[in-house]
């Protein structure tokens, strides 16, 4: 099944739940659209960019984060899930390790954090694909690692939602500012499929 023939049948499925929900009474649809409205215009990969320039400045704040990752984001006012709330786990590429996201039954994504996750995230291919190659697949989006680096896979749930604490880049002057490091932050080295 391509992916367009995919995220029409999700469609159907997610407008007839709408459907039902309004049906009901659970929700009156102009609500269910404010609030899906309100949610998005936060969600942004530059939240998460502002969280890995804070963990690489403040070495407090990234052992707060890489020990409970839902409390120390919302220290910076940000969530991770959606409209229930998931736990978030932050796990942070080192020398030795790379890590990389995927939620291999459909796409769970720290969408208040990352924004919208990208089609690639969602599709089949990728969801199978980076379980069983994931250094193929990651040199398909250009990441080269040593033979020395461990690359680790972590599977999202429903419950849970994982995002990588990218390496600092070695040409970042250690002291910029959080916001010019923020700036060198991708939504892709959030997920783990980017160096940089």
């Amino acid at each position: 099944m391509s992916g367009t023939h995919e995220d029409a049948a999700v469609s159907r499925r997610v407008r007839r739940l709408e459907t039902l929900l309004e049906e009901r009474g659970v929700v009156v649809g102009a609500e269910l659209d404010e609030a899906l409205d309100a949610f998005l215009a936060g969600a942004s990969p530059a939240n998460g960019a502002r969280v890995a320039a804070r963990a690489w400045t403040d070495p407090g704040y990234r052992e707060r984060l890489l020990a409970d990752g839902t409390a120390a984001v919302a220290e910076l006012g940000f969530v991770s899930g959606g409209v229930r709330p998931q736990r978030l786990r932050v796990v942070e590429n080192t020398e030795d390790v790379h890590n990389v996201v995927v939620c291999t039954l459909c796409s769970c994504y720290p969408i208040g954090l990352l924004g919208p996750s990208p089609g690639w995230y969602k599709s089949e291919a990728y969801r199978s694909r980076v379980v069983r190659e994931p250094r193929a697949v990651l040199a398909e989006f250009g990441v080269r690692l040593g033979e020395g680096v461990r690359v680790v896979v972590w599977d999202s749930t429903s419950e849970t939602r994982y995002m990588v604490l990218p390496r600092r880049p070695e040409g970042a002057a250690r002291a910029g500012s959080e916001e010019e490091l923020a700036g060198l932050v991708t939504r892709n080295g959030l997920i783990g499929t980017a160096l940089l």
